[in-house]
């Protein structure tokens, strides 16, 4: 429906340029440019009544672009209503070439990102939505200098209108690379009407984006970005590189869980920032938590981050890794040969792969290839993993419903991506169904086709 809207706008500007020097009437062209810009925001406020069109962000752009161009033409009429206006050819067609992009830019937003609204979620609860931040006394923050405190934002996800003294099981999930608090926010939504207390942490110059305790935007660090980017490092390169992300990312995982295991006994003072409008929220959820029942899952980097983080505490009873290679195991780096730690695994692991990486993992134990992944699911007690045909590591965000423009230059495969994610959803429903609160057995199929059958 965009691009229609779009087609329609354009042709009203080639209309307008073709009429306006015909000598229907003694209107000038301010006169007439007014008018063809009125009913430009005429014709798309009439197709906000069409699916795909809204007053959203997505079309704010144009509103305004027209809302402007209305208010000069207005200006222009009143100084030159008097006079005879006319513009040679070559004036009109720059003045349709610039309305084109023009119009064409101010409906980017609507080109890139769809008007995606979450998907339906099956539990009997309605969730509410709240945000905190944690500040580690204990660590300085390494990407600045001005001696400031490591801060850990955290959002949460808790049922809303619980019975009083209810208590729902802790998850804690965490982004990738880049990646943002909301990247998975349908398996929040899904996962909290079925009574769990989910907290999305991000980690600070990793994240794509996040703000601070001054309110302050916080992006992506450029020599993070361009370490992941790197593709021509060396096995001691990369792990060299990857023991600082991962340092970094379990820590933060680390401190938020025994945080949020404190907050379940309202110890929040000293440590933890809220606005006045967030605060009751987060203490309501903090107060249904059951401390005893934790659960860690995350997307790449931060499927790695909850492995590793599960591997060393002893009050971790499920990890979900999505599409993550399990970094925290790689314990060096010998020639083109990663050396992966053997020992043993104790809590029950889920892993969701893209079928890329599937082929990946199976060819490296064809080849005998130290593989972190495969090494742990050769150890672990309780392992459980599978893949979708045709997914690439983006399909197991929420990004490509949203933006499929932006997911596709990341890494988007030909799959349905509503039925990718409300799978996943399902699975990951299913599997702390069973080991968080010990409702049923779990098990997967060993692969899913990728697109509805």
């Amino acid at each position: 429906m965009t691009f229609l809207l779009l087609a329609l706008m354009i042709l009203a500007e080639t209309g307008f340029m073709i009429l306006a020097g015909k000598d229907i009437s003694k209107c000038n062209w301010s006169f007439k440019r007014m008018m063809v810009n009125a009913g430009q925001l005429v014709l798309f406020l009439a197709s906000v009544l069409l699916p795909g069109i809204d007053l959203s962000f997505r079309f704010t752009g144009l509103l305004i672009l027209l809302g402007i161009r209305i208010a000069f033409a207005v200006i222009f009429y009143l100084i030159n209503k008097k006079k005879v206006q006319k513009k040679a050819l070559a004036g009109k067609i720059l003045s349709l070439i610039m309305s084109v992009l023009l119009i064409a830019g101010s409906l980017l937003p609507a080109l890139v990102f769809t008007d995606y609204k979450g998907l339906p979620v099956s539990g009997l609860y309605s969730v509410k939505m709240s945000r905190a931040i944690l500040i580690d006394k204990n660590r300085i923050e390494e990407f600045e200098d001005d001696g400031s405190y490591r801060e850990v934002p955290a959002y949460f996800f808790a049922p809303e209108d619980a019975p009083a003294g209810s208590r729902f099981p802790l998850i804690v999930f965490s982004h990738g690379a880049f990646g943002y608090y909301e990247s998975n926010a349908s398996t929040y939504l899904e996962l909290a009407s079925h009574g769990y207390v989910v907290v999305s942490i991000e980690h600070p110059y990793h994240s794509f984006f996040t703000q601070d305790t001054d309110g302050k935007t916080v992006i992506v660090d450029s020599g993070f970005m361009n370490s992941v980017m790197n593709a021509d490092q060396t096995e001691e390169e990369t792990f060299a590189a990857s023991q600082e992300w991962m340092s970094l990312r379990v820590a933060d995982m680390d401190f938020a869980v025994d945080e949020l295991i404190k907050g379940a006994d309202n110890d929040i003072e000293n440590y933890w920032f809220s606005d006045e409008d967030s605060r009751a929220d987060v203490l309501n959820a903090l107060s249904e938590l059951d401390s005893d029942k934790i659960g860690l899952m995350g997307h790449s980097m931060g499927g790695a981050t909850s492995v590793e983080v599960a591997n060393q505490r002893d009050d971790i009873d499920a990890v979900i890794d999505i599409d993550g290679t399990m970094l925290g195991s790689i314990t060096g780096a010998s020639g083109d040969r990663y050396v992966v730690e053997d020992i043993e695994y104790k809590v029950p692991v889920f892993e969701i792969e893209n079928m890329n990486a599937h082929e990946e993992a199976l060819e490296a134990e064809r080849i005998d290839y130290p593989y972190p992944n495969n090494m742990i699911r050769k150890n672990a007690d309780v392992y459980f993993s599978t893949y979708f045909e045709g997914s690439l590591h983006m399909d197991f965000t929420d990004l490509p419903l949203f933006s499929p423009f932006l997911a596709k230059m990341l890494g988007s495969g030909d799959v349905d991506n509503e039925y990718v994610m409300s799978t996943v959803n399902s699975l990951a429903l299913d599997f702390f169904d069973c080991y968080l609160k010990g409702n049923g057995q779990f098990s997967c199929e060993d692969s899913y086709p990728g697109v509805r059958k």
